[in-house]
């Protein structure tokens, strides 16, 4: 082969090389948000694959079963789409090193990074090029083998609060469920220690899965389940204290409705959702004032203490769900996540006022 053609070969091969360990440590190791480019090709590929046969699926569950596999078989593939890639820089640097005919580098590179060593290698440098290359290979299943704890680590912990919001607002979760609830069992001087909580459930969130992006899409167990509609249940729970209920004012409600669209805005922002960082009390939200004021009655009629100005009421819940009532809409969308009041009813019911619009 041609000096210059070796030496291109060899300047591509070690780029392609490099260019995929920066994607696993981006992936595997930084331990911040980061997007990375070639992850991110091979998550949306397997997107719009599971989107193929879940739009041909006319019921939930089944839907739910199917992404169930999306995050699992997805890390696989991207685990052979780096390995591909590094064979193929590998090949290309042994060419450089003259290695005498493309068919001969590729048994080289794929005997070093499998570790098979059945390919014999001509002389000291390339057999040490082979040394490197069986390396990256073990590092890489290692970082696997060691990565996937992490993450049913952090996703076991997620879950756990989300299975026992079920007991405090039912299945699937609302706010005015788990408002009366705590009512009837003459609690509501207890929430505090729900807002502590889950101010640090936000926390957690919010470092795991800006950290591991992936994580977002772990489907909870149990069908009915999910993290995001879990999220909007509490943040609007404890909008509806704030804004309606007539007890004493808690400050701890305020911080966890901070930690709560802080997290869901960062975590929005890995996928690119756009959202309004600082919005406007005045500006618009998803649920409507009728369906505001149905709420404060239903709460009424339960014997809940809400505050006599119902408009008011309205304007100071619009005022707190604005500052999370779009990420969490997008990401409940994004994710598939199972019906659940104010949360992931959201999108079929906006389609459904634009078609009404549209009708008159």
């Amino acid at each position: 082969m041609d000096i210059v053609l070796r030496v291109i070969a060899g300047l591509v091969g070690i780029s392609l090389v490099i260019w995929v360990l920066l994607s696993v440590i981006r992936t595997f190791m930084l331990p911040r948000s980061a997007n990375d480019r070639l992850a991110r090709f091979v998550f949306l590929l397997m997107r719009r694959i599971y989107d193929f046969f879940v739009k041909r699926s006319s019921y939930y569950e089944r839907r739910d079963r199917i992404m169930a596999f999306y995050v699992p078989v997805s890390l696989l593939i991207l685990l052979a789409f780096w390995l591909m890639v590094i064979q193929l820089g590998y090949t290309l640097i042994y060419l450089s090193l003259g290695v005498d005919s493309l068919e001969r580098a590729l048994i080289d590179s794929g005997s070093s990074m499998l570790t098979l060593g059945f390919a014999s290698l001509p002389d000291l440098p390339t057999t040490f090029v082979a040394f490197t290359e069986a390396l990256i290979g073990l590092i890489m299943v290692a970082l696997l083998i060691s990565f996937i704890p992490t993450l049913y680590s952090a996703f076991s912990k997620r879950e756990s609060a989300v299975n026992m919001l079920e007991v405090r607002a039912g299945k699937p979760p609302s706010a005015l469920e788990l408002i009366k609830r705590f009512h009837r069992l003459q609690r509501l001087d207890k929430l505090n220690d729900l807002w502590v909580s889950w101010e640090l459930w936000f926390v957690e969130l919010q470092e795991t899965h800006t950290s591991f992006s992936m994580l977002a899409f772990f489907r909870s167990p149990d069908p009915q389940h999910s993290w995001i509609t879990a999220a909007g249940t509490v943040l609007d729970a404890a909008s509806m204290v704030n804004s309606t209920l007539e007890i004493p004012k808690d400050a701890q409600s305020d911080l966890c409705i901070r930690a709560g669209y802080l997290a869901l805005q960062n975590i929005a922002s890995l996928y690119q959702i756009p959202f309004e960082p600082k919005p406007k009390r005045t500006d618009p939200i998803s649920i409507t004032r009728e369906e505001f004021y149905e709420a404060y009655e239903n709460l009424a009629r339960e014997g809940v203490p809400v505050r006599v100005d119902r408009e008011l009421a309205w304007e100071d819940f619009a005022g707190w769900r604005v500052n999370y009532d779009r990420v969490l809409v997008a990401l409940a969308g994004l994710l598939m996540a199972p019906p659940a009041q104010w949360s992931s009813d959201r999108s079929t019911i906006i389609r459904r006022r634009k078609l009404h619009k549209k009708v008159k």
